[in-house]
């Protein structure tokens, strides 16, 4: 239960944008995956931009809900402790280690990490799956950057991101051995809609992007842009 990325991401890997290697997995997956099976997963995502799940997310200029997590080596990771280091915060919210572009995304981030770091923000990521999962991807996708397990979904439906996985998808994620009620540790069936933000030293948000469309994430460039100017 795996995504093996296109390339391994490392220090010496040429950075592209982000919209470039999504593309590359949409095709694949218009290839090999069966139609039908697309537009389940089509149906979904319309039925989520529907309800505006996105457009009710926690918005630019109010408080972020401060957390403190487990990151994938067991270790707990505080928002207040990671304040006491750094000038802001990067928050990646994200399906899991199955979704290949989760996969792409952290990868990318990957990339830009001594950046984020160079411009005095810590980048941490956030997800449902468990400790164990979360040291899986970290291990197979050599992320330098804190994985932390979110039981429950509890931080993300602060930042009003979670979404109850509808029955057609269940069925469609069973079958091709996404099994989220292991890789979460509950029965719950939630994930959390792909989001990312920028929290100043006092814990407000000072950038947001969420969207309903899993194959749609800003742009490592756009970030580095964010914190350059936030």
């Amino acid at each position: 239960m795996k995504w093996r990325s296109l390339e391994e991401s490392s220090p010496a890997t040429a950075i592209r944008p982000l919209g470039e290697i999504f593309a590359e997995r949409k095709a694949l997956i218009a290839k090999y995956v069966p139609a039908e099976i697309q537009a389940i997963h089509a149906r979904t995502v319309e039925r989520l931009q529907s309800e505006n799940i996105a457009q009710r997310t926690l918005p630019v200029g109010v408080p972020a809900p401060s957390f403190e997590l487990q990151d994938h080596n067991g270790k707990l990771v505080s928002s207040a402790r990671l304040f006491i280091d750094h000038t802001k915060i990067v928050i990646i919210f994200f399906r899991g280690r199955w979704c290949p572009f989760c996969v792409g995304q952290l990868e990318a981030m990957n990339l830009i990490a001594p950046e984020i770091q160079k411009a005095g923000a810590a980048l941490v990521a956030i997800s449902p799956q468990t400790v164990k999962q979360s040291f899986f991807m970290a291990d197979q996708h050599k992320l330098r950057f804190p994985l932390l397990s979110d039981a429950g979904n509890q931080v993300a439906r602060h930042f009003g991101l979670v979404y109850s996985v509808p029955d057609e998808q269940r069925q469609v994620y069973r079958s091709a051995f996404v099994n989220l009620p292991f890789a979460n540790g509950d029965e719950g069936w939630e994930l959390p809609i792909p989001a990312t933000y920028i929290l100043d030293r006092e814990g407000t948000v000072v950038y947001a992007s969420a969207n309903a469309d899993y194959a749609n994430r800003p742009e490592p460039a756009d970030i580095l842009a964010a914190l350059a100017t936030t």
